[in-house]
């Protein structure tokens, strides 16, 4: 969407401010959106610091794959006025962190209604802004940012859209009670009324409640809800689980979960079964109240299973939208040889028709584009011609960051025994993680003493954000993925590096399981028993695998090649967009063999 700021009147007392300006939107009729899709954090647009990482970079390429095939669908978020944060690093690695504010009366038009819900023990006004994401073909997801930053209300709960995932864990429920309750009594209040309401992680799954409060009958308390009412509400929801990572299920304590949703909601949601351990658990709400929930890759479904036995999980590998990530040289190149690419990405498979030295020469400029940025933003000068790793992720300590530095000699002798390495790293740590600040540190300070001069370059470049993920990914010669098994649920960074011709040398776990084919998209990092036995493995396959054939630039370029056909052409939101709709949204009863029987004879009756 472009962000115009041309301004229209409106009426003022729906504005979050009696000074507020806002810009026109055009109308758009929700009738028929069948599907809305709630998401704690998505990323709409590099100017918008409305996500995080990598669990809204695939809301938002969720949604712009929805926009390119035509998907009946609505989103829901929330506006985060004060953003994620800005991250700085000064030269010892020690990251400090600052707001990214906007105004999203000044960049996008109001959403044309306000609700009012009861949180607290008190009333809260709830007002949205709209982005639209337009699809290839025109069509347009409307996603709406809900905004408590109102005239009228509470001085705290203004401030409770302000900061993606900031506060304590009073304010974090306050949040997921704006989304998952405000932000479904406006979509009705819209004239939205969708048969499937999809949780992108247990942020949202308060909306089970706006929707069991929807079905009892007018004015009746939440304390007269069956069982039968619940499966009801089950029946209209889909849930995805992103992590095992016990961080990322939000938990609350039970005194938390009276004071801020009151005596109805808190005994319904004890009632029927969301409290683990004695304390309120988002994901066990989402799974109480959803008839489909998945995993994000095959791997990811298994060890989610695991985790929940009471519940049936499937799995549906997560994608990235390939338009979104794919480098300019290599969509002009895409355009040329295969132009329906960008609405169909099985297309794909059809680059095995272009040249791989066209491939090639394409990563190139992405490679020559990566080194102009690290020395516009570092002084520092790294050579085109070099073996360039990049590694960059969310900083947490299973990600292992400082693996790929495990043995500083050896890693150094490599360097010098192949003609050079060079390894570029990015990645915020949250605010309030100690572990994964200190392990940015580790990482500078080993490269301080390892990576600044001869034939090993490393680099770590600040404020990891979208524009950077692209140049990254875009650039590289090697994505790098070093987790401790299974704590990667997914991973799409290398997913975004494989559309541009950039093998992986990953750890076996999450999408890379279903990725690696072994000398063709990638290389595996052995499984080992400790860090070392790993790096161990790593360094074996960088040594003995890796330079030898990116010393070869014909059969490097063949690899790039395969990166694109097989993995482009299935890690894609297109194509997990299609198993969504298969298989959550609007499934399909299967067919047995007496329906079969009875629809061949039907046909025979036709055709007699």
């Amino acid at each position: 969407m472009s962000l115009d700021k041309s301004t229209s009147n409106c009426n003022d007392s729906l504005t979050p401010s009696a000074a507020a300006r806002t810009i026109a939107a055009p109308a758009i009729d929700l009738t028929g959106r069948d599907i809305a899709y709630f998401s704690m954090e998505i990323a709409l647009s590099p100017a918008l610091p409305t996500y995080s990482g990598g669990l809204g970079m695939l809301a938002g390429d969720t949604l712009r794959s929805a926009a390119d095939t035509g998907a009946p669908m609505v989103a829901v978020s929330l506006a985060h006025r004060r953003g994620y944060f800005r991250q700085k690093l000064d030269a010892t690695g020690q990251q400090s962190e600052a707001d990214v504010p906007w105004t999203p009366e000044t960049t996008l038009p109001f959403a044309g209604e306000c609700v009012t819900i009861n949180m607290q023990g008190r009333d809260i006004k709830v007002c949205a802004w709209r982005f639209d994401v337009v699809g290839v073909s025109g069509h347009i997801i409307p996603v709406f940012l809900l905004d408590t930053d109102i005239d009228g209300n509470d001085p705290f709960d203004r401030r409770l859209t302000d900061h993606l995932y900031g506060g304590d864990t009073y304010y974090r429920l306050c949040q997921e009670t704006v989304l998952g309750i405000a932000g479904t009594k406006l979509l009705h209040k819209l004239g939205c009324l969708p048969a499937v309401y999809h949780m992108n992680e247990g942020h949202a799954a308060l909306l089970s409640l706006a929707l069991l409060e929807d079905r009892l009958a007018s004015g009746a308390s939440l304390f007269t809800a069956t069982e039968a009412d619940r499966l009801a509400v089950a029946k209209q929801c889909v849930f995805t689980t992103h992590t095992p990572v016990p961080a990322g299920h939000d938990m609350f304590g039970k005194d938390q979960m009276y004071a801020v949703l009151g005596n109805e909601r808190g005994s319904a949601l004890e009632r029927f079964g969301c409290m683990h351990n004695n304390l309120l658990n988002m994901t066990y709400v989402a799974l109480r109240f959803s008839r489909w929930v998945n995993g994000v890759a095959m791997q990811h479904g298994k060890v989610s299973q695991e985790m929940f036995p009471d519940y049936h999980v499937e799995s549906v590998t997560n994608g990235v939208h390939a338009a979104t990530w794919v480098a300019p040289p290599l969509q002009r190149l895409f355009d040329d040889e295969m132009p329906r690419w960008r609405h169909d990405n099985q297309y794909f498979r059809s680059v095995y028709g272009i040249k791989p030295s066209r491939i090639a020469n394409a990563h190139r400029v992405g490679k020559h584009k990566l080194i102009e940025a690290i020395a516009a933003r570092t002084g520092i000068a790294l050579n085109e011609s070099v073996l360039t790793l990049g590694f960059a992720r969310r900083v947490a300590t299973y990600k292992r960051a400082s693996l790929l530095l495990e043995d500083p000699k050896r890693l150094a002798k490599i360097a010098k025994k192949i003609g050079g390495l060079q390894i570029v790293f990015a990645g915020k740590a949250h605010p309030a993680d100690t572990e994964g600040k200190r392990l940015i540190k580790e990482v500078f300070d080993l490269a301080g003493k390892i990576g600044q001069s001869g034939s090993l370059r490393i680099v770590y470049l600040e404020n990891y954000d979208w524009e950077l993920g692209a140049i990254l990914t875009q650039g590289v010669d090697v994505w790098v993925n070093t987790p401790r098994r299974p704590y990667e649920a997914s991973g799409t960074s290398g997913m975004k590096a494989a559309l541009n011709g950039v093998p992986s040398l990953s750890i076996l776990d999450g999408w890379w399981i279903e990725g690696c084919a072994e000398d063709v998209t990638g290389w595996a990092i052995d499984d080992g028993d400790t860090d070392a036995a790993e790096a161990a493995s790593l360094y074996d396959k960088l040594e003995q695998r890796i330079a030898p054939l990116y010393s070869r630039p014909n059969a490097w370029a063949r690899m790039q090649q395969h990166c694109i056909a097989m993995n482009g052409s299935f890690f894609n939101t297109d194509r997990m967009l299609g198993q969504y709709f298969a298989n959550a949204y609007f499934p399909q009863a299967p067919v047995t063999q007496q329906n079969a029987n009875a629809e061949a004879l039907a046909d025979a009756a036709v055709l007699a």
